[in-house]
């Protein structure tokens, strides 16, 4: 299973939009566009494919904790 068929399927089963994504990458300090979110998305064998690397899904799923639990506490 690639990065991006993990991305795919949180998105389905959180119910996420792509600003909900934008604002989870950001609370991990990585910054998007809706464009290049697009193209993580979409079917590979399209000519805007752009696979998912491992730092995109990283600072997902620690922005998804941040999300989910809230910021740390100090």
């Amino acid at each position: 299973m690639s990065n991006n068929d993990i991305m795919k399927k949180l998105r389905v089963a959180l119910s996420l939009r792509d600003d909900d994504i934008i604002e989870i990458l950001a609370l991990a300090n990585f910054k998007t566009t809706k464009t290049e979110l697009s193209a993580i998305f979409r079917n590979e064998d399209h000519p805007n494919f752009k696979p998912c690397g491992d730092q995109i899904l990283r600072n997902f799923l620690n922005g998804l904790v941040i999300y989910k639990r809230g910021p740390k506490p100090q």
